[in-house]
């Protein structure tokens, strides 16, 4: 069995690629700083791993990828590459956010089509899109990493169902942690209201839920508590509580 996860020189996405080499899986690593990939490469001794370095906020780079791996037999699909921006929407640079919008949705949307095509071609495959707990809402003071976020995990969800209608084999899933201690802070520029999970936790609790088949992800009985009892709360009042949490996150 053979996965490609994007955003792998750090985080979840080095984690997850840890966990399923350990699971006896072979690995595509796919980052900009291949000198981190390479690292990671040294690291996992015993299964085969091939380290490709290339940006995929550029959408040339995501066709390209798939280009460069489409024959490889790959069996999962993890689109795991993505980053934040925190501040008022009004003063937020223009240039990072589009980035962003490239790197959350547009290249999670290319991956996702190429590859699905081939999985629903043969009937079998995986594919792991990383989205947050902050694709349930809205995030004031982080508007578009939330709207990002949103994209990602409603479109995973319609291609499940899609999937789920046909009797396909193929399947998909959402990853939708909430805080997890990773270098996401650093380059938001925030810190987290509340204690995150660690990166190795969620990394396992994605990979066994994407093997299990299941359409939404949410490591943490706590959070899922707090995912359902908001469904009781009206958005104005899911909004101030939101925008309460991002203001403690830009004041640390």
């Amino acid at each position: 069995m053979k996965a490609l996860i994007t955003g792998a020189s750090s985080g979840i996405g080095r984690d997850m690629a840890r966990y399923l080499a350990q699971k006896g899986w072979d690995l595509i690593l796919v980052a900009r700083r291949e000198d981190r990939i390479r690292e990671l490469q040294k690291e996992l001794k015993n299964v085969d791993v091939r380290c490709i370095s290339l940006d995929v906020g550029r959408a040339e780079d995501c066709y390209r990828l798939y280009e460069l791996t489409k024959n490889d037999g790959v069996d999962m699909l993890v689109n795991n590459a993505g980053f934040g921006l925190a501040g008022e929407y009004v003063r937020a640079d223009l240039d990072t956010e589009l980035n962003m919008i490239d790197v959350n949705i547009k290249a999670v949307h290319i991956l996702t089509k190429l590859f699905l095509r081939d999985f629903v071609a043969r009937d079998r495959g995986f594919i792991l899109n990383v989205a947050s707990s902050a694709g349930f809402m809205a995030g004031p003071l982080l508007s578009t990493y939330y709207a990002t976020k949103n994209y990602v995990l409603r479109l995973t969800e319609a291609i499940y169902e899609e999937l789920r209608r046909k009797g396909s084999r193929v399947r998909i899933s959402a990853l939708c942690p909430g805080p997890v201690n990773t270098e996401f802070n650093k380059v938001a520029k925030v810190k987290f209201a509340i204690d995150g999970i660690s990166s190795e936790y969620c990394a396992k609790v994605a990979i066994d839920g994407t093997l299990q088949g299941k359409p939404v992800i949410i490591p943490g009985a706590l959070l899922k508590a707090g995912l359902f009892f908001r469904k009781f709360l009206s958005e104005k009042t899911m909004l101030k509580i939101a925008y309460g949490f991002q203001r403690r996150k830009n004041e640390r």
